[in-house]
């Protein structure tokens, strides 16, 4: 395991510890053997946002209203314990049995994949405004294209980096503005029915992201309010012009497309789009997903701490038990 893979274990273990709240979602436990991590999570049944939207067409507007006040309060959650998602897209937007978001993957795969190793794309040329002239499509057809690769591009290890900001793939280094910029794009594909810079393959919506000021286009046929439009092209900007990269949640509450929201008691309300949850266990809201073999390695029965010296020293203090999750809140077990 590399030095980056490791720092993204740790922060992924991290910020699971410290966000104790409603807007991500919980870690139970964290424990190790001599060859693997472990990260016991809650269970969300309703789904995640990327198994929605493949269900509909566009979300409305004011559907639309719900899901991004309430990931720009599960963002800005994070961004206030001093961590940076970098990788905000629908797949990470999970939903709890109400319906309402919770922020998952905090940077266990980030590293391990080579769509998360923003250097995959670096070593790409440079793209021209002409690249992106040919073979048009449609809304219709753009939608229909990016709904039949998307869940290939969900469980591909190259994956897509539609969501990633583009100063991410920039050495001179990024700050939390780019999880604002991933949900400006999320926000166009609830609205659009795909993301802004979906193309055949990572390569080419790479090359549309790095050349976002020409390829950042609404299309006619599928019309959306000035405010809509207004609040995408705020989070799809230049850094140093980019809502929220400043002026925080704040900033962002105070645009015109929010206008009614309760931000103080949404999280309390009904939510958009009711979520239907047979049993504790149901699984029903999610995807089908395909069967992989994990081949996950087991440890050697007769493992000393002798043999595996050299790994645990980088995650000392890497097991957590949060015991108030299997008990009521505030109340200890009672002892025999």
């Amino acid at each position: 395991m590399t030095e980056e893979q490791v720092a993204h274990v740790r922060a992924e273990r991290d910020v699971l510890v410290e966000a104790d709240h409603q807007w991500v979602v919980k870690m139970y436990y964290s424990f190790q053997d001599a060859i693997n991590l472990y990260l016991i999570m809650e269970f969300l049944p309703g789904g995640d946002m990327m198994t929605l939207l493949m269900k509909k067409d566009t979300l409305p507007e004011e559907v639309t209203q719900f899901y991004v006040a309430e990931t720009a309060l599960a963002i800005n959650s994070i961004h206030k314990l001093g961590f940076i998602h970098r990788d905000i897209k629908p797949d990470n937007l999970l939903l709890d049995a109400r319906g309402h978001i919770k922020l998952s993957d905090f940077g266990l795969c980030t590293g391990l994949k080579k769509s998360h190793r923003t250097e995959f794309y670096r070593d790409l040329s440079q793209a021209k405004p002409s690249d992106f002239t040919s073979n048009p499509m449609d809304s219709k057809r753009r939608a229909e294209s990016w709904k039949k690769n998307r869940r290939q591009l969900a469980y591909s290890t190259v994956g897509t980096p539609d969501y990633i900001a583009p100063e991410v793939f920039i050495k001179s280094g990024y700050s939390n503005a780019c999880d604002w910029w991933s949900l400006g794009v999320i926000m166009y594909e609830m609205l659009i029915g795909y993301p802004p810079f979906c193309s055949e393959t990572p390569q080419e919506t790479y090359r549309k992201v790095m050349n976002w000021k020409d390829t950042l286009v609404f299309p006619p046929e599928v019309p959306i309010s000035n405010e809509a439009k207004d609040l995408i092209q705020r989070f799809c900007s230049e850094v140093d012009r980019r809502i929220g990269s400043t002026g925080g949640i704040v900033e962002i509450k105070q645009h015109t497309f929010f206008r009614g929201v309760d931000w103080e008691h949404i999280w309390e309300r009904p939510a958009a789009i009711p979520v239907k949850v047979k049993s504790i266990d149901d699984t029903s809201n999610f995807d089908e997903f395909p069967d992989v073999d994990l081949k996950i390695p087991a440890a050697p029965p007769t493992t000393t701490d002798e043999q595996f010296g050299y790994k645990d020293w980088v995650f000392v203090n890497y097991t957590f038990k949060r015991f108030e999750g299997l008990t009521q809140r505030g109340k200890g077990t009672k002892k025999s």
